[in-house]
This record gives C-alpha cells, sequence and structure tokens, in this order.
C-alpha cells in the first residue's frame, strides 16, 4: 500500500512537471525535446499506476471504488495528491 501511494504522488509530481515545465519549454522557448521526454516519463508512471491500482484490488485488498476514484484522480492535475488521502484512508483487510 505504501509503494502504490509513494507510485500515485510520484505519477501526481510527473503531471505537475509536464504542464508547468516541460509544455512551457515547448511553446514559450520552442523546445518540444521537453514534452517528448517528460510526456514519456509521465505516461510510464500513469500506466504504471493504473496497472498497480488494478494489482491492488486483487492483492492488497482495496476497494475497487476506491480504485475506480484513484484512476480518474490520475487524469486530473493535483488529483493523484487526493487520490492519497483516499488510499491512505482505505480500508484494507490484512488478515488474508
Amino acid at each position: 500500500m505504501k509503494a502504490l501511494r509513494i507510485l500515485a504522488f510520484t505519477e501526481g509530481v510527473s503531471t505537475l512537471v509536464l504542464f508547468g515545465v516541460a509544455m512551457p519549454l515547448k511553446y514559450l522557448w520552442d523546445m518540444p525535446m521537453a514534452v517528448r521526454v517528460v510526456g514519456l516519463i509521465h505516461g510510464a508512471l500513469f500506466s504504471l499506476l493504473v496497472v498497480q491500482l488494478f494489482r491492488a484490488v486483487k492483492r492488497v485488498p482495496i476497494e475497487r471504488k476506491v480504485a475506480g476514484l484513484c484512476m480518474i484522480a490520475a487524469v486530473l492535475p493535483f488529483g493523484p495528491f487526493v487520490a492519497d488521502r483516499w488510499l491512505k484512508a482505505a480500508k484494507v483487510d490484512v488478515t488474508e
């Protein structure tokens, strides 16, 4: 669960770097490579987060509703930081 929360946080930071650093570099200073590099990293982190959320439903387990809300939140800027609160508060059955 801790690793999932760290991944969600990292993906959220990558979104902010993409929007706040790479896109201005591309459009204001004509540096499209910034978006390519940061976009690739962000895309990989986003994909990994979605896979890990699916795995967490089965392995941790967390509620499907929480995992679904986290996936939706991952699409929005600052969403992963909100989702972190949901993951922190998620009721996890560790007796299995």
